[in-house]
This record gives structure tokens, C-alpha cells and sequence, in this order.
């Protein structure tokens, strides 16, 4: 299977459940997932099961990503510690592509809490799809990681 077939998942207690909806729904579609945890809805902290993924996505050893907790933001915050990593809050199909077209976004970060199983399928399938438009927006992100004091 190529590399950008499988799909990193991690995600806390509050993310759990609509993480394994959304493993269902692309192994279903064709993808192979590597879940890195949770595994249960018993109290977590997501940082024991973002660093994990997100050190591999920061390798290049797996291309895309999925995190889940309730609002998105601790996880999102945890992996974006990675300067390889762009993980990227969506709450919305639109937002998840110019998330990928314009930012060039690894990791999907889904607010369980505030979205549906249903729109989840659909931004995720939205981040999947898109492609990164490059241009200008690649250099805009290679400014990213550039620390300016």
C-alpha cells in the first residue's frame, strides 16, 4: 500500500467515538489506518497519543493525519509543536480545503464535540482530496518555521 494511502488517527476520551467512526469510514473507502490511541472514553490526556503520531508524521513516516478531542485545540496545539507538522482545526468542508490548498495541512484536527459523524465523513473526505495548490502559499510556508525575534 503507498505510503499516502495510510492515514495516521490519534485522539483523546472526548474524541474517541468519532474516531472510530471515522476509522470505519476509510477503511471502508480504501485507506489503511495506523490508530495510535485511545482506546476507550475513559480520561486521557491527548498529548500521551498526539506526540506519538504526530513524531511519525514529522519523520515523513506517515503523510496525513487525523486527531480528535472535543474542540479540536489541545490536539491541534500538541502536534503543531512538530515543525514538520501542519495540523489544521476544521469544523467545515470549505475550511478543511484551503486548509490543504493554501497551507498544505498534514493533520486534520476534528472538534468532536461541535461537529456530527456525518460532516466529519465530509471534511474528511475534503482534506483527503484536496491537493496544495504550491505557488505562492508554498512560500508562505516555508516562513512557518522560521523563528523571528
Amino acid at each position: 500500500m503507498k505510503k499516502n494511502n495510510i492515514i495516521g488517527m490519534a485522539s483523546d476520551h472526548a474524541g474517541f467515538a468519532m474516531k472510530e467512526s471515522v476509522k470505519k469510514f476509510l477503511l471502508k473507502n480504501g485507506y489503511a489506518v495506523n490508530d495510535f490511541g485511545t482506546n476507550s472514553e475513559e480520561s486521557v490526556d491527548y498529548p500521551d497519543y498526539i506526540h506519538p503520531l504526530a513524531s511519525e508524521i514529522n519523520k515523513g513516516e506517515i503523510e496525513h493525519g487525523i486527531i480528535l478531542c472535543g474542540s479540536g485545540n489541545g490536539v491541534s496545539m500538541t502536534a503543531n509543536k512538530y515543525p514538520n507538522v501542519r495540523a489544521a482545526l476544521c469544523w467545515s468542508e470549505i475550511i478543511a480545503q484551503f486548509a490543504r490548498k493554501h497551507n498544505d495541512a498534514n493533520v486534520l484536527s476534528l472538534p468532536a464535540r461541535f461537529i456530527s459523524e456525518d460532516e466529519a465523513e465530509k471534511i474528511v473526505c475534503t482534506f483527503l482530496k484536496t491537493d496544495f495548490e504550491g505557488g505562492r502559499h508554498k512560500e508562505r510556508i516555508d516562513k512557518i518555521n522560521k523563528i523571528l525575534l
